[in-house]
């Protein structure tokens, strides 16, 4: 039933954030002492090289290591007359950079992009979420964005050639990892990177499922992921209207239990709802009159095939139709291989299955087998248009590339399944 489309997206070293490095207190003032002994030709000098070899893989690279610049400032004496130079070069060697993809670039979720000018018939622009991961396995969400045509053929826009972290702040404090982040205005979509801010994400922000969540006159796109310390996970919110400008917070409340939370895409009898997992084997479903707060579940899939007898979940936030959400899954069988599946609940009330997928939807091909990951068919998220349905979806941890199948014979399939 699936047709793969030809786009696929591969990770990029070349993509690299700029950081601050971290010398700690003593390191840092015996580094200064060098740096401000140098004689101010030579400070020129080397600063022009460095400058060479940097400047052009950053947007805005001297504003950016003169701010880091500014972070050890404190330990100079106040009394010093620094040229820019000097600043600038002493930015230099408390700066690094931080390859977002070199280890991976997969689990991709979708979305209806937020600008919809300027379009043809039958064309929707969208926007894509990417698991970005790189030295020390540290896992940033990154972004794309196309457009979709009247017969669901996928244009990728070209990404950018500089990434840029973002400017991080605290709400009250960091106690319970909330905080805010946003981007410049002028930066593109595709060069704007979350990176791990809080201590609960220190180790990665893995998996993210972005959906458009419509209210009567208004909507707002959250996106649920895991943040990882290294030790323990937990799922954390991110919400935005505009994808320059971000909230995130931790999702509360006993059914907060594992990974993998996708919202539903609208309210239903007035609460949330949400898919999630309890107990890493069964698909369960929540509801709560707060988007934060999650405090009740029940099991409403059980594996029951050879394919899925290990571990079920979602792949992302239900999708609406006619005959019910649809609801794509991830299922794990033997030699821990991941397929994708999909099921039908009710839309009015989605504890109650009406249909599932006898088979995999989507099964990794051989030349889908190698990578981070083996034998791993991956998705954070679909996106239904003119009839079809769009699935980005992750190879092996390693790259992404897109399907697409008839949405009218899937539902047709799985209604028919759910009979036999």
């Amino acid at each position: 039933m699936i047709e793969r489309l030809p786009q696929k997206l591969i990770a990029n070293p070349k993509k690299v954030i700029l950081q601050f490095l971290n010398l700690g207190e003593k390191r840092t003032k015996i580094l200064l002492d060098k740096l401000l002994s140098i004689k101010e030709e030579k400070c020129t000098e080397l600063l022009q090289d460095i400058l060479k070899k940097y400047e052009h893989r950053h947007r805005n690279y001297i504003e950016e290591i003169l701010f880091n610049y500014n972070r050890v400032e404190e330990f100079i004496d106040g009394e010093s007359k620094i040229s820019k130079d000097r600043r600038t070069l002493i930015g230099a060697y408390f700066s690094k950079e931080y390859s977002i993809e070199a280890a991976a670039l997969f689990n991709p979720s979708i979305v209806p992009h937020p600008d919809q000018n300027n379009l043809s018939n039958n064309q929707l622009r969208f926007l894509l979420s990417l698991r970005a991961t790189g030295e020390g396995h540290i896992s940033s969400i990154e972004f794309r964005e196309g457009i979709i045509d009247k017969d669901c053929n996928v244009e990728l826009f070209e990404a950018s050639e500089y990434s840029t972290a973002a400017s991080y702040s605290t709400t009250n404090s960091l106690n319970d990892g909330a905080y805010n982040c946003s981007f410049n205005k002028n930066s593109q979509l595709s060069e704007r990177v979350i990176y791990p801010y809080s201590d609960f994400e220190s180790m990665g922000m893995e998996d993210v499922r972005f959906v458009k969540l419509n209210y009567e006159s208004d909507y707002k796109y959250y996106g649920t992921y895991t943040a990882y310390n290294g030790k323990s996970f937990r799922t954390q919110l991110i919400e935005t209207k505009d994808f320059k400008d971000f909230s995130i917070r931790p999702l509360l409340g006993e059914a907060i239990k594992d990974k993998g939370m996708a919202l539903f895409p609208r309210m239903i009898d007035n609460e949330y709802y949400m898919l999630g997992r309890q107990d890493r084997v069964n698909i369960h479903l929540m509801k709560s009159k707060t988007i934060y707060q999650w405090d009740s579940s029940e099991i409403i899939k059980s594996p029951n095939t050879d394919w899925d007898f290990i571990q079920l979940g979602n792949c992302g936030s239900p999708i609406e139709t006619a005959e019910g959400w649809l609801v794509i899954t991830h299922a794990v069988g033997p030699m821990r291989r991941y397929v994708i599946g999909a099921l039908l609940l009710d839309l009015n009330d989605p504890y109650k299955i009406v249909g599932e997928l006898e088979f995999p939807l989507i099964e990794p091909l051989e030349n889908e087998r190698e990578g981070y990951v083996p034998n791993v068919v991956y998705s954070c998220g679909s996106l239904a248009h003119n009839n079809k349905l769009v699935i980005p979806y992750a190879m092996s941890d390693a790259e992404c590339g897109f399907a697409r199948v008839d949405l009218e014979s899937l539902l047709t399939k799985i209604k028919i399944d759910k009979i036999r």
